[in-house]
């Protein structure tokens, strides 16, 4: 219950504006329409124990407190940041007593990854016996940051970045609660952007420019100085990383240019270390390039140089410059092939020994063993190729490498089969 002193004192735009009801939550359609999963809940009567996963500013704890409502349960909100085992040992009792007298509670934990390993195994026997309904929230991937056994006992509920139609749907409450934002169309599209789907977020500014005069309306330069630009959402060591480096590396392969380029620039932007970039870039030039050109991976090399000489911003450019040579490389996986077939050949093969002909025989005992007898001097031989084996007694000769038929390695398909031959006329002979 609020005091007379609480309901006097001023509330935030965003909390004033905060849904009453899930019909008014935006942009989470597929989890609260009456075919989605928590629409299905509520029409069966009975919630059970979830994790909302999504962004910030997407409207995990509203769900959560409304939730409670629709279902006549308890609220009871903790944060992982804030809140100790003393604090779960509270809330457990009270909610045993509760439900002893025929209510039951849904704790709401706010970035229930912060808490440890052991902590989260506290939760299960309340759990599992329902004295609470667990809605955890989390602005990370569940499948890292929470145990399996916890995960086994909650359904996983992914919420949406709010797109642009349902942060437009916010500025206009906003509007019918202090008026008309004052902005041009472009400013105002400008604005959505800026709050890169973070619904608290673009109430917050738009609650700053409350004060500005309503002429003239405020374009993008203006507007951008008036407010803070939003950081995008990133961090370099949890998923976002893992999922812009998959991007990039996958819109390379795709040989999608500009879409590498974006989403390198996305990476730069929320502040990946660049040398990460420039060893990921390598890695694909010998991965998804290889010897279709021969030049990507010095290209790489000298990206990963340069930046290293010049340091941020400028060695920037020279990654820039080597996404957009990848990008527009001819493709071939051909030596990743290669040497995954190598190595489960030799797992296959065991401990075969190379064969004595190719031995060097430094020893009057292993000339005696007949090391390096009958090895032919490739260089003597007619066209510098003897078509001698090299593989070990015992094994067949075996295809590790096809080449593909772009770029450079169109060549080495043309010089392989000509050793082929050659190999296949000597045999005969």
């Amino acid at each position: 219950m609020s005091t007379l002193f609480e309901a006097q004192a001023p509330r935030p735009l965003a909390d004033r504006l905060r849904p009453a009801s899930l019909d008014q939550v935006v942009g989470q359609d597929h989890l609260l329409a009456d075919d989605g999963p928590i629409g299905r809940m509520i029409a069966a009567g009975r919630l059970s124990s979830v994790v909302l996963w999504g962004p910030p500013g997407s409207g995990k704890t509203t769900i959560a407190r409304l939730l409670a409502e629709r279902t006549d349960l308890h609220f009871e909100p903790l944060s992982a940041v804030f809140s100790g085992v003393a604090d779960l040992r509270r809330v457990f009792d009270a909610a045993r007593k509760r439900r002893e007298a025929g209510r039951g509670t849904l704790l709401f934990i706010d970035e229930i990854h912060r808490f440890n390993r052991a902590q989260q195994d506290g939760f299960l026997p309340y759990v599992e016996d329902g004295t609470v309904t667990l809605v955890g929230a989390t602005t990370e991937n569940p499948s890292f940051e929470l145990n399996a056994a916890l995960l086994s006992r909650c359904q996983v509920l992914v919420l949406n970045r709010l797109d642009d139609r349902a942060l437009e749907v916010l500025v206009e409450r906003a509007e019918a609660e202090q008026g008309r934002v004052p902005l041009d169309d472009d400013a105002r599209i400008a604005l959505r952007a800026m709050a890169d789907g973070d619904g608290r977020y673009i109430l917050n500014m738009i609650e700053a420019l409350a004060d500005l005069p309503a002429e003239p309306p405020l374009d993008t330069a203006a507007l951008a100085a008036a407010v803070q630009r939003r950081v995008p959402v990133y961090d370099k060591h949890q998923e976002s990383h893992y999922n812009l480096i998959s991007a990039l590396h996958k819109s390379l392969r795709g040989s999608d240019t500009d879409a590498a380029l974006y989403w390198l620039a996305r990476m730069l932007a929320g502040g990946e270390d660049p040398r990460y970039i420039a060893r990921r870039l390598t890695r694909f030039a010998t991965e998804d390039v290889g010897l279709a050109d021969p030049q990507a991976l010095p290209q790489a090399v000298a990206a990963w140089e340069a930046y290293e000489r010049l340091g941020s911003p400028e060695g920037e450019l020279a990654l820039v410059q080597l996404v957009i040579y990848l990008g527009t490389a001819p493709k071939s996986n051909s030596a990743y092939k290669a040497e995954h077939a190598a190595l489960r050949a030799a797992r296959e093969t065991g401990s075969l020994a190379p064969p004595k002909h190719i031995l060097n025989a430094p020893t009057r005992l292993m000339k005696d063993l007949d090391y390096g007898k009958g090895y032919e001097y490739d260089h003597n031989a007619p066209e510098g190729f003897s078509g001698q084996t090299y593989f070990p007694d015992g094994m067949p000769r075996t295809r590790l490498y096809t080449p593909g038929d772009r770029g450079f390695e169109r060549e080495i398909a043309k010089r392989l089969a000509y050793w082929e031959g050659l190999r296949a006329k000597r045999g005969e002979g």
